[in-house]
């Protein structure tokens, strides 16, 4: 516990990252980047600096198993509960192919799953467990509810990143380097 007892000591993840954000020294960016990696592991979350956060997010029950994709945008004055996932869907031939845009005063209850290019207006609330993959209009509220399976042909479930090498994905342990222009084309645009 001892990255999470030097991150509490700058004021908690939110003054943390900003003094990331305001620090030019490329030596205490290295600095707040060690520690950083150090205290997601110890909390089990993964909080990426380069989130756009509008203002300090309001972590409940602290970030204990929250994880927040880069690509994600969350407004002002949220409040997160613990075990909560805002992810990128990067499967290209999916239909929410992107990161979540959240609104600000929004809630997002213990356990919920924000996936994919989805748009939360403002002061919405997503119930425990709730899983989002379609906008929500201004003041909603999304609950669980029963589980809908669509059964489809030829699925491909190639979940690409970015390397230094360009975009790939993982295929039995070894990564490979997307060529279909059209795939290429699609995630260029990310």
């Amino acid at each position: 516990m001892i990255f999470s007892t030097i991150v509490k000591r700058f004021g908690g993840f939110n003054k943390f990252r900003i003094s990331y954000l305001n620090s030019s020294s490329s030596f205490k960016k290295s600095f707040f980047l060690f520690i950083h990696r150090g205290y997601q592991h110890e909390t089990n979350s993964y909080l990426p600096f380069e989130t756009k956060i509008a203002s300090p997010i309001n972590f409940v029950h602290g970030v204990y198993g929250i994880f927040i994709s880069g690509g994600a945008v969350i407004g002002e004055n949220c409040a997160i509960f613990q075990q909560v996932t805002i992810g990128s869907n990067m499967l290209i031939d999916s239909k929410g192919f992107g990161s979540p845009t959240i609104g600000k005063n929004c809630l997002i209850g213990a356990g919920a799953k924000i996936i994919g290019n989805v748009k939360i207006g403002d002061n919405c609330r997503i119930g425990a467990n709730a899983v989002v993959t379609s906008d929500m209009p201004d003041n909603s509220v999304c609950v669980l509810g029963k589980s809908i399976i669509l059964q489809k042909e030829n699925l491909e479930n190639q979940l690409y990143t970015k390397s230094k090498l360009g975009w790939g994905y993982i295929e039995n342990g070894v990564f490979l380097i997307e060529k279909d222009i059209q795939k290429l084309d699609i995630l260029n645009q990310l």
